[in-house]
């Protein structure tokens, strides 16, 4: 790789296969804020709105489809914020090349796909392979996981997570990408990213029972025509963990004016209350008359360091912890548990 500046740093040339929302919210603008860090090329969805994208950001190459930007020589690393059904595909082709991955959340389309990508990345151990981690969680990770460690809660018996959209169903709007399985397998709502959180918390599940509806049947597609909807609009899930507790999870897109979203942390000596909204941490232990906020460590903005992160482990500086394939594979095993267990009606076992 290139060196440049004084002292001597490592050149990092970045290629951006989609850039979704949160590619030109967070991954760009991160990247191009690191010293050593260029982002030298894009492919999207069309010529035309990669060339958008490029001469927005500055980014000096446009490729017409992703297989020539992750086969281009002009690259070191890979970040991948197409939809979850390009990430296998895109992820693996990206290893083969020598380039390390920073793929966005939603690992894959199913747990077959989540452990191709993991192979293909244990096969180069020299590679950096990170996950988008969920982000709603970030500024309390490390004191919810002090704080069990040192024994606030005792054992944990039992969680409540709570996920519900702002919004009453509607029924004329189009379909989106996250309601079309095609696109996004079985992701389902923002169930993979607060599973990630909880196992960043109490470890994961060891099996999953769960019923999911459907309320809207059928959209209007971008192309024009009606289109079935093959994600779920509410799920509720139950779940054993490896740690002895039992979890409750609830995800809507059809709650109108709901409760603020929240995980609950129950002990035999201790409670924790994670509001994501306002991103405060609450607690009590027994004896005590109610919760008392908990003040935490002071995080720079919300704590997102993704891209710096993956820079660092690129570099060596430090290595991936949020998030990484093997998170990720763990998460889409659950979040195709859940859909299997609604579909068939019958408990799921984990590890899939």
């Amino acid at each position: 790789m290139k060196k440049s500046g004084n002292p001597p740093v490592e050149t990092i040339r970045v290629g951006i296969v989609g850039a979704g929302a949160n590619t030109r919210l967070r991954h760009l603008p991160g990247l191009k804020a690191i010293p050593g860090v260029e982002v030298v090329s894009v492919a999207n969805r069309t010529r035309e709105s990669a060339e958008r994208i490029a001469a927005e950001f500055g980014i000096p190459k446009v490729y017409d489809h992703w297989t020539e930007l992750v086969d281009a020589d002009d690259t070191d690393a890979i970040v991948i914020g197409a939809w979850p059904v390009m990430h296998c595909q895109v992820t693996i082709e990206a290893f083969e090349c020598n380039k390390h991955v920073l793929c966005e959340a939603r690992m894959a389309m199913n747990a077959g796909e989540a452990h191709g990508m993991l192979e293909s990345a244990r096969r180069r151990p020299h590679l950096v392979a990170q996950l988008v981690p969920a982000p709603m969680t970030l500024t309390a990770d490390g004191a919810i996981q002090k704080l069990i460690a040192d024994g606030f809660l005792g054992d944990v018996l039992a969680v409540e997570v709570r996920a519900l959209q702002k919004n009453f169903v509607d029924r004329e709007s189009p379909l989106h990408w996250r309601q079309d399985a095609e696109l996004s397998g079985f992701n389902t709502l923002s169930l993979g990213i607060w599973y990630e959180a909880l196992m960043r918390w109490v470890g994961p599940a060891t099996r999953v029972a769960a019923m999911a509806k459907v309320f809207v049947h059928q959209r209007k597609g971008a192309d024009g025509l009606v289109h079935a909807v093959t994600v779920p609009d509410h799920v509720d899930a139950l779940a054993l963990m490896a740690c002895g507790a039992a979890a409750h999870l609830r995800f809507s897109a059809v709650t109108g004016l709901p409760p603020p979203d929240e995980a609950w942390l129950f002990g035999s000596e201790g409670t924790l209350r994670f509001d994501a909204a306002a991103r405060k941490l609450y607690g009590g232990r027994r004896g005590d008359a109610a919760l008392k906020e908990i003040e935490l460590p002071a995080a720079q903005g919300d704590g997102w360091r993704v891209e710096e992160e993956f820079v660092r482990a690129i570099r060596r500086e430090q290595p991936v912890t949020r998030t990484t394939f093997e998170d990720g594979v763990r998460y889409v095993e659950f979040t195709e548990a859940v859909l299997r267990s609604a579909q068939s009606g019958q408990s799921i076992g984990l590890p899939l």
